[in-house]
């Protein structure tokens, strides 16, 4: 059980939080297909000079040993405890446009203590909206753009951006409970849930993090510089086109997933998904995680999913 104690701490030297910013949530340590989310965190974190504003407790919220912190041994001592984070801040974006970021690891305990109190945090900044990402696998082409799942309030985001509209039953983060009492609480939000090709679910997918970043802008109108992550997938392309394009089987699976997609698209309503084409890894890698998804698929299955054929 969690030690009893403060759920979080004002840190008293913040910068003070203008009225009416937008705020972004940007939770890890649930499913975060192609790391996109983290590859967020990371690079507002190494860009964006956060100034945390409120600390969460890790000794209330999380359970080390599920999700064990990091030290460094260095030849015959311990040095650099990296304990988990998850705090507010106060960010600017590239054009110096402030906003408040929530990010870091997802709470393991208090759901409801942490969702009661961010509502109240998110309150008595008067944040004008909420967004948050999260990244999910699905079986569609990286050749392709990638698609949204659009939640929320706000409609006008729903109607433009949200390829794939299911109803159904899915296991609950701490974002998705945060954003159905924001929305209770009157509060504009929205969730973003990106379709990551699922052969590329477990890599680290550029795509995604630049697919996060302009989710974000489209909602908020906040501008990033995502020029490093687009180097990255161009380099990515010109190390594994020309290998995919010799495997005759990945080339069939994404021919494939290329006819099943752009015949869901032909016949959609006029929703657009993110306009970014997707990188691969190595090809090594990427035939291991097509292994991995086709060892762990049930016998008989198609790979048929909803909203995709």
């Amino acid at each position: 059980m969690p030690l009893s104690g403060p759920l979080y701490e004002r840190i008293t030297t913040a910068p003070p939080v203008p009225a009416g910013l937008p705020l972004v949530v940007a939770l890890t340590g649930f499913t975060d297909a192609g790391s996109a989310v983290t590859r967020v965190v990371d690079h507002l974190l190494a860009e964006h000079d956060p100034a945390p504003v409120v600390t969460f407790n890790p000794d209330v919220l999380f359970d080390y040993r599920a999700r064990r912190p990091v030290i460094t041994f260095d030849g015959d001592h311990l040095t650099d405890y990296q304990a988990p984070r998850l705090d507010l801040a106060l960010v600017h974006d590239t054009l110096g446009q402030p906003f408040v970021l929530l990010s870091g690891y997802e709470p393991d305990f208090a759901w409801e203590a942490f969702v009661d109190t961010v509502v109240g945090l998110a309150e008595g900044l008067q944040v004008r909206s909420v967004t948050w990402v999260h990244a999910i696998p699905m079986p569609v082409p990286h050749t392709r753009p990638l698609g949204t799942t659009v939640s929320g309030n706000r409609a006008d985001l729903a109607e433009a951006h949200s390829v794939w509209k299911p109803r159904t039953q899915i296991p609950a983060t701490a974002g998705h409970l945060l954003e159905y009492r924001l929305s209770d609480a009157g509060v504009s939000v929205s969730g973003f849930a990106l379709l990551i090709p699922h052969y590329l679910a477990e890599t680290d997918f550029p795509a995604a993090a630049i697919a996060a970043l302009d989710s974000v802008s489209i909602a908020t109108g906040l501008v990033f510089d995502s020029d490093t992550l687009r180097e990255e997938n161009r380099e990515y392309l010109e190390k594994v086109d020309g290998q995919v394009s010799g495997s005759e089987e990945l080339t069939t699976m994404l021919h494939n997933l290329e006819a099943r997609y752009d015949a869901y698209m032909a016949g959609s309503t006029n929703a657009q998904p993110i306009i970014h084409t997707g990188d691969l890894p190595s090809a090594d890698e990427l035939a291991a995680e097509l292994e991995r998804f086709l060892a762990n698929r049930p016998s008989g299955d198609d790979d048929r999913r909803p909203g995709l054929g």
